[in-house]
């Protein structure tokens, strides 16, 4: 007996093939009836047998389109209806959208041979995507995804589009972002006074390859953001892009034409091929040590044995790789600080003294993101989350809320992301930058206006952190006045807390938390980044931190590391400090720091006076310069060889004691190599005692510290089978899951 069934599903199921796949599915199994997209996900309406129903309905759960990612579904009775056949219709949208949005993918294989293939109509198309692959934040306006709701319905399809996009048996049936050569996109090469050189298909990677060769910077306009690339063998060009974008010693990322040509030159593990071919494609940080190849190494990465590595993933990257027997640099197209541009306007004029040429297109960017960045710790391949923006942004599956009120957290200043949570599910916004900085504040604004815009939601609640002079509390408290929403403030370091209690469910545990980081506005008006805080029965407290010591010249402590050197030192270095501050510095910072009332007990400033106490950096030219360089020095360590710095902590977790031992240690000859393991050993081993100490059998990190995966190492190494850890995985530990977290604080806790 015929009956009629509504299936609803929710997920990442728009802008994925999900509505294509399903119709051919009931075309099967002889189902007639409707399926269409709506504010909540995926709606069918399917007439068979009650067996068969369910066999069709076991087939969608079970083997979903490849880029699809179900959360939710349900089946239920409705009222019989005779449908003539199986259609896909158009969206109905009755109220709020309440769903995942779609993140941008990775060029697919299908997609990547078509371009190459000669005999292929969409030969040297470098905008091809289909179902399973392209744009989808990047060029989002308002969901459901439809075209329509996309900067791609500017390009109207043609008539073989049109076929293929209404051919069930076509990979691109119903794919929102289909176009070709002949009514898409284009593609022109220019030099910087917008002259044209060329927008022949078949000559135009040709020649922007060339260019490169010939050590040219190029402004590649990708589908997400400009790139600014180079030749990486070539030494020169590269020092020119260093000078020209305002970027001393800050690493660039590669591009490797190939993943055979990638580990030609380098051996990758199981987890990092796996990565850097997925669908996410992100920048992979990787050991350069056993490099075999001609990349000018010291330029791209100066003083550090890592490379961060990546493989095209859009079709105009493709395309230029495809021309390539060399890596070139791909760096986010701005100048240093300023976020990654996205019009032809803007990087024409910013970037005209910067690049050489332009590869310029005539698609809008509504959503620009920077690439995202990982890395996997040597020894026990935990994955550490450095930047979360393309390919991930802006969903946060790990999380559902029912909560009644509209939240949007406004997050931190440096790093900045922005959680919304509108409806069920929880929305992380790509990394955005700096506040500090005039244009990525602009962003930031946009940001906030996308989300209210997208889910027609305005905050009825607004989360910011509790430092009073940060650009994001500011902008949230007049975004309260104005909206006449609940106004809360969150201190840095439990929003860091509860980030990770968020990311792993953990509200139901007795949990110690320790967060790390560089600085943060503590509840006694002291500067906190070295803290350990105790979960319990939705409460957080603070339970102990690094002891304090002074906080000198405000921001010029962190971007001088022998400032930081300066207030944790003992009368007995003074002859070191004496080599790194001109007398009348010495002088005038000696009378600061004996008059100083503002305390510290910042890991991040402890990180920054061994690297200047070892002789590594006294100048930080970017963001965690000295920690960085200071971990690229142990990658490999033995725990057998590895002393503490710290004696009995009941006294106190003193920095102040920590780098006193580790200038004996120098004065007796110690190389860096075993005073830095010693040193994070230090850390570890102080950690883990505590666990021990409290009886804690949950332990969970945040902070930028523990973006240090050698430290990670060391935890996991040093941890009892009695104690678990937790990481940050889906969430980069820096200042980005601040937002994240101030929404798990709000949500779970009470104090």
């Amino acid at each position: 007996m015929l009956k009629t069934y509504k299936i609803s599903i929710s997920g990442q199921v728009q802008g994925v093939g999900f509505r294509p796949f399903v119709y051919n599915l009931a075309k099967k199994y002889a189902i007639k009836g409707t399926v269409s997209n709506n504010e909540k996900g995926v709606v069918i309406y399917a007439t068979q047998t009650r067996d068969t129903i369910e066999l069709f309905y076991k087939e969608i759960i079970k083997n979903p389109p490849l880029v699809s990612r179900i959360l939710t579904s349900e089946i239920e009775p409705a009222n019989f209806f005779e449908f003539d056949n199986f259609k896909i219709i158009t969206s109905s949208k009755k109220g709020q959208v309440n769903l995942p949005l779609t993140p941008d993918f990775a060029i697919c294989d299908d997609c990547k041979n078509e371009i190459k293939d000669a005999t292929n109509r969409r030969y040297n198309y470098p905008f091809t995507t289909c179902v399973n692959c392209g744009p989808r934040w990047a060029i989002t306006q308002f969901f459901p995804f439809e075209r329509n709701h996309t900067s791609i319905d500017a390009f109207e399809m043609c008539d073989d589009c049109k076929e293929e996009y209404t051919n069930p048996g076509d990979r691109r049936f119903h794919s929102q972002t289909n176009t070709c050569s002949t009514c898409g996109i284009q593609l022109y090469l220019e030099d910087t006074n917008s002259k044209k050189i060329t927008t022949n298909k078949s000559t135009i990677f040709k020649k922007t390859a060339q260019f490169l060769k010939e050590g040219k910077i190029i402004a590649v306009k990708n589908t997400s953001g400009y790139l600014l690339c180079c030749n990486a063998e070539d030494s020169n060009a590269i020092e020119k892009l260093r000078r020209l974008k305002n970027r001393p010693n800050k690493p660039f990322a590669v591009l490797f034409p190939s993943i055979e040509f990638l580990q030609k030159g380098i051996k990758l593990n199981e987890w990092q091929v796996k990565t850097l071919t997925s669908t996410e494609r992100p920048i992979t940080i990787i050991s350069s040590k056993i490099y075999q190849g001609n990349l000018a190494l010291n330029e791209i990465a100066p003083k550090l044995n890592q490379l961060g590595v990546m493989l095209p993933y859009t079709g105009i990257l493709q395309l230029l790789a495809n021309e390539l027997n060399f890596p070139i640099i791909a760096t986010s197209g701005n100048i240093h600080g300023s976020p990654v541009l996205s019009s032809r306007n803007k990087a024409t004029k910013e970037l005209h003294n910067v690049a050489d040429y332009f590869l310029q297109h005539n698609l809008k960017i509504t959503q620009p993101q920077d690439d995202s960045v990982l890395k996997f710790s040597f020894k026990f391949k935990q994955q550490v989350l450095f930047r979360r923006s393309r390919g991930f942004a802006p969903n946060y599956f790990n999380v559902q809320l029912n909560s009644p009120e509209k939240i949007m957290a406004m997050g931190a200043d440096l790093k900045s992301s922005i959680t919304f949570c509108p409806n069920q599910y929880v929305y992380v916004s790509q990394y955005l930058g700096n506040l500090g900085n005039y244009d990525v504040y602009n962003r930031f604004l946009s940001m906030v206006n996308s989300f209210i815009k997208i889910f027609e939601q305005q905050p009825q609640v607004i989360l910011v952190d509790k430092h009073p002079l940060y650009h994001s509390s500011k902008t949230g408290k007049e975004l309260a006045q104005k909206n006449n929403a609940k106004l809360i403030e969150i201190q840095h370091h439990k929003a860091h807390f509860a980030a990770i209690l968020g990311e792993h469910h953990l509200f139901d545990k007795k949990v110690l938390g320790v967060v790390f980081d560089g600085t943060g506005f503590g509840d006694d008006n002291a500067i906190w980044g070295g803290e350990f805080f105790n979960y319990e029965k939705n409460e957080i407290n603070r339970i102990n931190h690094i002891e304090y010591f002074d906080w000198l010249l405000g921001d010029k402590m962190a971007k001088e590391p022998r400032i930081s050197l300066l207030s944790l030192a003992s009368s007995e270095v003074d002859e070191i400090l004496e080599k790194k501050f001109t007398s009348n510095e010495l002088k005038t910072y000696t009378t600061l720091k004996n008059s100083n009332t503002l305390k510290t007990s910042s890991v991040g400033r402890l990180f920054d006076a061994v690297s200047s106490l070892l002789g590594i950096t006294n100048f930080n030219t970017y963001e965690g310069e000295a920690a960085i360089l200071l971990e690229n020095l142990v990658i490999n360590y033995n725990l057998k060889f590895c002393k503490s710095y710290l004696g009995s902590i009941e006294k106190g977790i003193s920095s102040k004691e920590i780098i006193k031992n580790i200038f004996k240690d120098i004065k007796m000859g110690k190389s860096n190599k075993s005073i830095i393991s010693n040193f994070l050993f230090t850390l570890a081993t102080t950690i883990i005692n505590i666990a021990k100490t409290n009886n804690y059998k949950y332990v969970a990190f945040s902070g930028g510290v523990f973006q240090n995966t050698t430290l990670v190492d060391m935890l996991i190494e040093l941890a009892p089978k009695e104690i678990k850890l937790y990481f940050h995985k889906d969430l980069s530990p820096n200042d980005e899951n601040i937002s994240f977290g101030q929404l798990m604080y709000h949500v779970h806790i009470k104090n």
